[in-house]
């Protein structure tokens, strides 16, 4: 074998040539490989005992009409065709502008596919982001049913204990108004356990899928997972970067386990593409990482990835704090009469960006007419002078958001472009290609059609109303929203509808790089009914993400706690919305769940009693203070995870020599709470009670690093900043 070994930004990577003349992976991780560790410690597989010959591949390539040679193991992919019969050609190991780059080029003689392979490293971090491309050099089309965009068997190799003892899957559920929801499972839980030693058995036809269908890509799960081997003291981590269809997938091969992930495929998502001769297809990326068993410093790693791979903005180095009216507020009814007061409230709190959020485009039930997207004037009248306040305003929108300008605030408005309610009469005048179709009907989701961005009228249509909101209008702001499910696709100029929704999505992606193209300093946020397009694809664009649609204040603290995991502090905005009857301690409750992540101000402002108003007023300017050390802080979990039972939960960011703690009471027993925070011992730590201003009882060890509070009300939230010494 020729062997192919590479240590590089903490990773341990062994790849080999075989005498066969096929690459083999065999190694990924933060330790160096140990050679008895190839042989499985199960009985020698029936197919032939050279377990390089038959595992191990780089990627799986599944094309239609050939022959899988094995056992085919229910659904997994595995021992594809022609993947398991790929013969290497070259690799290149070079540098580029974002860092070290792996080349690998495979081919297949009898289909003619050439398979070329990337593993591009950024910076100085255990992460490499990777995809392959697939190119037909035949004379025959060959129809790809499933690829990988990483694949890796021998994920639980290392150490000898059994995978029953050290392995475990961290993934975290997803839904709307409850995100970010992180469970932890044993391979046992997950139906992967070990056989007895006197039973062995080489292989199973049980897998494990995380997995997305659809256009919502995280409405049941991130695309992200944290696989843990603590016998090894390793972990491997990842984020499939696809704004839809997605797998994630564990299962077991000859003795080990192999993680594969991709983007849409035949068997989950309805996905093939048809390779013409001279055509390719690239998959989508994914990042994979390797670090010790920590999944706060796997995050941390992710987080610094996160920030080198999305667009350079304004919007994530300045943290502008944001009023949105909707939530526990307007809930879209606008009107200049209503807005007007809120307008002067959030002025005065200290908000920079003003947002009208849905409704001010109907008169009247807007929910199945949206499309046009033109203001309503029967919401935005004349509006008569208030004594001593403002003048005299003209009607329209327009007059709104100059009024907003006036008051020192960019205002911004809501849109949900992709759909087009049943009800708007654009809807019944554009052809049918203009929306998704299946089975030759346009496909509905809740009184809505999906539009489809490959179609040059419909990019025209979308293009004019981000014109004519940001020109005509004066917005500076646009949250992009998005409420429906269309499935599984499009059957319109497609070779499968998962095909028509990848290549949707991709047009999609295109457009909207378009629009920061024509307008770079436009704020847009990404919202999918809060949380449910919560991944990379769009993050790396979309220079904030709503986090969440729940309106229980309480439940939000998990979200926040939890969202730097899924999300860089300065994009994860978050709902503070003080309620209408609430008191003190809820509003800084409220308060504290944004202030360590971007600050979405709520609520009925205008309403408020000064001394609570005071309060909101004093977490933004304090926001305001520390926001430049936000953008570069890593987050980190003194008490693990928040879960949504969680009596107690952290958050911990931690920029060079500063660090903020958010602690958040929901009930119990137990007034106080002593956090675990070594990794600030011994630093000279000077410690305050930052919000509310020394409105908490506490005591800082400085030798062991814990921080003991006393919380006395059952609900009560508050946030410890920490001036740290640097590290020496």
């Amino acid at each position: 074998m020729n062997r192919i070994s590479i240590f590089h930004n903490g990773i341990h990577l062994e790849f080999c040539v075989t005498q066969a003349g096929q690459l083999k992976f065999l190694h990924f991780s933060p330790n160096p490989l140990e050679e008895s560790n190839l042989i499985t410690q199960k009985k020698p597989d029936p197919w032939g005992p050279d377990y390089l010959t038959q595992g191990w591949p780089l990627v799986q390539v599944q094309v239609s009409g050939y022959n899988r040679p094995y056992e085919r193991q229910g659904n997994k992919h595995l021992v594809t065709a022609p993947g398991y019969a790929l013969r290497y050609v070259s690799h290149r190991d070079e540098e580029n502008e974002r860092g070290r780059l792996l080349t690998f080029v495979q081919e297949d003689d009898e289909t003619g596919l050439r398979v070329t392979s990337w593993m591009q490293f950024y910076g100085d971090l255990p992460v490499v982001r990777c995809a392959s491309r697939v190119e037909n050099r035949g004379e025959e089309v060959q129809t790809l049913e499933y690829v990988s965009s990483f694949f890796y068997q021998g994920v639980e190799k290392e150490s000898d204990i059994s995978t029953d003892e050290k392995m475990s899957l961290l993934i975290p559920h997803n839904s709307w108004m409850k995100e970010m929801n992180w469970k932890r499972y044993t391979f046992p839980d997950l139906g992967l356990q070990c056989s007895q030693p006197t039973m062995p058995t080489p292989r199973t036809s049980k897998s494990f899928c995380v997995q997305n269908t659809g256009h919502w890509s995280t409405k049941e799960f991130l695309p992200m997972g944290y696989l843990a081997n603590s016998g090894a003291n390793s972990a491997l981590f990842w984020q499939i970067e696809h704004n839809g269809s997605w797998l994630a997938e564990l299962s077991d091969y000859n003795g080990h386990f192999c993680l594969g992930l991709s983007g849409p495929t035949e068997l989950q998502s309805h996905w093939s593409k048809d390779l013409q001769p001279g055509e390719s297809f690239t998959t989508v990326p994914v990042a994979v990482g390797t670090t010790e068993n920590s999944f706060d410093t796997a995050m941390a790693a992710l987080t610094r990835y996160r920030r080198l791979i999305r667009r350079p903005n304004a919007d994530d180095e300045n943290l502008p704090v944001i009023f949105n009216d909707y939530m526990n507020c307007l809930f879209g009814d606008p009107t200049t009469e209503k807005e007007l007061p809120l307008i002067d409230a959030a002025a005065e709190a200290g908000c920079e960006y003003y947002v009208i959020d849905a409704g001010w485009y109907s008169p009247g039930f807007w929910w199945d007419s949206v499309g046009e997207w033109k203001e309503s004037r029967e919401r935005f009248r004349r509006q008569a002078a208030l004594p001593g306040l403002r003048p005299s305003l003209p009607g329209g929108l327009r007059a709104l958001t100059d009024y907003i300008r006036s008051k020192g605030m960019v205002p911004g408005v809501w849109l949900e472009l992709e759909s087009m309610g049943i009800h708007c009469p654009l809807a019944a005048q554009a052809p049918d290609d203009w929306f998704f179709l299946r089975h030759g009907k346009k496909v509905y989701d809740r009184s809505r059609y999906q539009l489809d961005f490959r179609n040059p009228q419909v990019i025209d249509h979308v293009n004019e109303v981000v014109r004519r909101v940001v020109e005509d209008y004066g917005v500076g702001y646009i949250k992009m929203d998005y409420n429906i499910e269309p499935g599984i696709g499009t059957e319109a100029h497609a070779d499968s509808v998962g095909d028509g929704l990848l290549q949707h999505e991709r047009a999609y992606l295109r457009w909207l790089e378009g629009v920061f193209d024509r307008y770079p300093g436009l704020v847009i946020e990404n919202c999918s009914s809060g949380g449910l397009r919560m991944d990379y694809a769009m993050l790396s664009r979309y220079s904030i993400q709503s986090t969440s649609d729940t309106e229980d204040y309480r439940m939000y603290a998990t979200i926040a706690a939890n969202a730097p995991a899924a999300v860089t502090p300065e994009q994860a905005a978050v709902w503070s919305y003080p309620m209408r009857d609430g008191d003190v301690e809820e509003t800084v409750f409220n308060m504290v769940n944004a202030l360590l992540l971007r600050v979405h101000q709520s609520g009925h402002l205008a309403e408020l009693s000064p001394e609570r108003l005071a309060y909101v007023h004093q977490g933004i300017t304090w926001y305001k203070s520390i926001r430049a050390h936000l953008k570069n802080a890593v987050p980190f979990w003194p008490l693990g995870l928040s879960d949504y039972r969680d009596v107690w939960s952290a958050l911990a960011l931690e920029d060079e020599t500063v660090g903020y703690l958010a602690l958040w009471r929901r009930g119990g027993d137990e007034s106080s709470l002593t956090v675990p925070l070594p990794r600030w011992a011994g630093r000279g730590a000077q410690v305050s009670c930052a919000y509310p201003t020394g409105a908490c009882a506490f005591r800082w060890d400085e030798v062991v690093g814990t921080l003991t509070v006393d919380f006395p009300a059952p609900v009560m939230a508050r946030i410890f900043a920490f001036e740290l010494k640097p590290r020496v």
